[in-house]
């Protein structure tokens, strides 16, 4: 049996003029998940990033603080979906420093997206994005060996089509009931947590999602 360790971005620098790179938060987040894996041995066979700032900064850290390693590969097939467009597209002109009141219009503008009435609106559409992501899981999975395992540092979109997409029984297509799941998964993926899927004869299985015990209080971050 092989694993498949998605990992979602530590804290961005949400308000500011660049939200693609780590917070000072976001850096320790990573950091503690790679002390956790140094302190268990843990290092994985293989490590994969999207082609996002925030993607390359966590895996730097994380893996440097687990002990040595070969790196990682890029592959922006796990890139999160172009938010700032599907904010924009849902309220023109919206800008806040305020979370709160942004995950609000945020989750609002995601269903928007989602519902794939307004195709036209967006760079990527929803079934293109989850599509894309699906890709990029296969092309991990297809690549393990027997008892390897491989890290793949990415943004909670993409985790959470992988999770609903095996939730709802790892069909070819993305189904109506992973397409229901999505969102609730979405917007609970925690900063630097952790989402485990296993492969061998059986297919692929959902193990765990957003676990996140080596975070102390202090670290715990949804945005």
């Amino acid at each position: 049996m092989s694993a498949v360790y998605l990992v979602r971005h530590g804290q961005a620098s949400f308000g500011t003029d660049d939200y693609d790179r780590l917070s000072d938060r976001g850096r320790a987040q990573a950091t503690a998940l790679g002390q956790a894996w140094e302190a268990s041995g843990f290092l994985p066979t293989q490590a994969y990033a999207g082609s996002m700032k925030r993607h390359a900064q966590t895996a730097i850290a994380a893996l440097d603080a687990a002990g040595p390693s070969d790196g990682y590969d890029v592959d922006g097939g796990w890139d999160e979906f172009p938010h700032e467009s599907v904010v924009e597209a849902y309220a023109p002109g919206y800008a806040t420093t305020d979370a709160r009141a942004f995950q609000a219009t945020f989750v609002a503008a995601v269903a928007r997206w989602a519902s794939g009435e307004h195709d036209a609106d967006y760079p990527e559409s929803y079934a293109s994005f989850t599509s894309r992501v699906l890709a990029a899981f296969d092309r991990v999975t297809s690549a393990l060996g027997k008892g390897e395992t491989a890290v793949v540092f990415t943004s909670g979109g993409p985790l959470a089509v992988v999770a609903a997409h095996l939730l709802a029984g790892d069909a070819a297509t993305w189904s109506a009931d992973a397409h229901m799941l999505w969102p609730r998964l979405n917007t609970v993926a925690i900063n630097a947590g952790v989402t485990t899927v296993v492969t061998g004869a059986s297919g692929r299985t959902l193990l765990a999602f957003n676990e996140h015990t080596h975070l102390p209080t202090d670290l715990l971050t949804y945005r």
